[in-house]
């Protein structure tokens, strides 16, 4: 699939970057100041400064309902996780790194394929910005953004607040047994692999994504450890019974 650079240039509109700036924030400041004035304040802000960028990259997909939805919870319920996305935002423009139209316009999130990353070569999503894609070119990256960090994405919009501190305290309470086990069982595998498999692969979170992706076990998670079947269906296997005619295997 070849791209040109248009591709990699977000779409640009002054008139819906205002009008959804000030619609968000006006949202948010009235979500937050029902909780407490000052965190009216903080959400209103991060919610018309999300706004803004949303509506000059035409990323809301207004025309149909997951776009209002999408609006609505980034200005409200999730403005935490969409406040660790403008750090993503951020470290992408310091980097100098453009936003892959093909996957963000009208399309409810922000992709980049490098930008802020945790470890080399896995995407890394906060908020409704998933950093990290890679060569989207390729078939399989494009689908580890549709298909596995398009959940993270929901993730943080149905979790709010709570996403971050459910997926730390997973992450850190796993990692702490992934130790206990490791001695237990007589140091035969490596610790850091015990301990990646238990805090990160078998994080809730991950199974759920994973599972979407139709990459379930996956392949850097140690045999034995987790869970044994799948979370959900995979989405390929359900656009599949949807629109049969519309699907072959690109990825072989």
């Amino acid at each position: 699939m070849r791209r040109t650079a248009r591709d990699h240039i977000a779409s640009t509109s002054p008139a819906e970057a205002f009008a959804v700036a000030a619609g968000t924030g006006g949202l948010g400041w009235l979500a937050g100041s029902s909780v407490h004035p000052t965190i009216g304040f903080a959400v209103g802000g991060v919610a018309a400064i999300n706004g803004a960028v949303c509506g000059w990259r035409g990323t809301y997909a207004w025309r149909r309902p997951s776009g209002w939805v999408a609006a609505l919870l980034d200005s409200t319920w999730a403005a935490l996780p969409v406040a660790g996305g403008l750090l993503a935002h951020l470290v992408a423009a310091l980097r100098r790194c453009p936003p892959e139209r093909s996957l963000g316009h009208r399309q409810n999130r922000h992709v980049y394929r490098e930008g802020l990353a945790l470890k080399r070569g896995f995407a890394f999503t906060m908020g409704n910005v998933i950093s990290g894609a890679g060569d989207v070119d390729r078939p399989r990256r494009r689908r580890l953004v549709t298909d596995h960090e398009d959940v993270h994405v929901w993730q943080s919009r149905w979790f709010g607040p709570l996403y971050p501190l459910l997926y730390g305290a997973w992450a850190s309470g796993a990692a702490a047994l992934g130790c206990v086990l490791w001695l237990a069982r007589g140091r035969r595998d490596r610790l850091p692999h015990v301990v990646e498999s238990l805090a990160y692969y078998t994080n809730p979170f991950e199974w759920w994504a994973y599972s979407r992706d139709d990459l379930w076990p996956p392949p850097g998670k140690l045999a034995g450890l987790g869970w044994r079947r799948s979370a959900v269906r995979p989405l390929a296997a359900t656009a599949r019974r949807r629109h049969p005619q519309d699907h072959t295997d690109h990825d072989r």
